[in-house]
């Protein structure tokens, strides 16, 4: 009776010291986490200015928001960033997948440098970027140094160009992540498939077409929710790169958020700034979510 006691206190240990282990990561992410994203929700609602106040004015900072001519910068900002960053992640990390799938001599060494930037933090990139692209000490300087003196970049501090700036080192960091993505996704392609369509005289050109291209749907959709995501909430690379400016030519809500927050000292306004950042990237992850669930069925 005793042994059967004891395998029964040995069987329950073991089905709850996983939990037991887990359960402190998970109180600290409920609280630390979620508890701040409901909190800074509740803020939203509220006169908060330099510090958080409970003085619940409904829908009143939402109304002020939309009422911001910065704001409406910060969206058109993103809009152009979004679509250009997203286009030409997903068009280059196709292209360097199919690139690599040919079985290319010293493949692993190319897919590492392709990597590579996806190790640096976005602040690492943009002062890279910063010091690559700035006129007086990046490419036009040496260019010019080299002789080529009528050769002009100044990208980085002309307001019409600057938001290309943070695409182009966006870009550079991303792609190789999506590049993984298309990769693993033709290397699961049945091989089989691909011979009987090349015995029935189907040309390269129809079989990405046709037959490649479209089984790699699950990894489009998971590299435009990743890239949106990622587009959303990029702050930090716009901060190194060009800190918001020249002007707000490159100011994103996220950069809108901070500003508001805690150098303007209009935490309700920033806070429903994060709120609509934090609907939006839910907007994308959901049905996302969602129809993995269904699949997974």
């Amino acid at each position: 009776m005793t042994h059967a006691v004891d395998v029964d206190f040995k069987t329950r240990l073991q089905s709850w010291l996983p939990k037991l282990v887990l359960s402190p990561s998970l109180a600290l992410v409920l609280v630390f986490v979620y508890g701040f994203i409901i909190f800074s929700v509740y803020l939203s609602f509220t006169d908060s200015r330099l510090l958080p106040s409970y003085e619940w004015v409904g829908w009143e900072n939402y109304s002020k928001l939309w009422r911001l001519s910065h704001w409406k910068i910060s969206l058109t900002n993103m809009g152009v960033f979004a679509a250009l960053y997203i286009s030409i992640c997903t068009v280059l990390g196709l292209g360097l997948a199919i690139f690599l799938d040919q079985k290319v001599r010293a493949e692993g060494m190319i897919r590492t440098i392709y990597l590579y930037p996806m190790a640096l933090s976005f602040i690492v990139t943009g002062t890279a970027w910063k010091w690559f692209l700035d006129p007086g000490i990046g490419l036009e300087n040496v260019l010019q140094t080299w002789g080529w003196e009528s050769f002009e970049f100044d990208w980085i501090k002309n307001r019409n160009f600057a938001i290309y700036t943070v695409v182009l080192a966006a870009v550079w960091q991303t792609s190789g992540f999506v590049m993984a993505m298309f990769l693993a996704g033709l290397r699961g392609i049945d091989n089989e498939i691909l011979k009987a369509a090349q015995m029935d005289g189907a040309s390269n050109w129809n079989l990405y077409r046709r037959i490649i291209i479209p089984q790699l749907r699950p990894a489009f959709l998971s590299a435009f929710v990743i890239l949106s995501h990622l587009a959303i909430k990029t702050f930090d690379l716009v901060i190194a790169l060009t800190g918001g400016g020249p002007g707000r030519a490159t100011e994103l809500p996220a950069t809108f958020m901070y500003s508001y927050t805690f150098s303007r000292n209009q935490m309700g306004i920033g806070a429903a700034s994060a709120t609509i950042m934090l609907m939006t990237i839910a907007a994308i992850m959901i049905p996302y979510l969602y129809a993995e669930l269904r699949e997974k069925k």
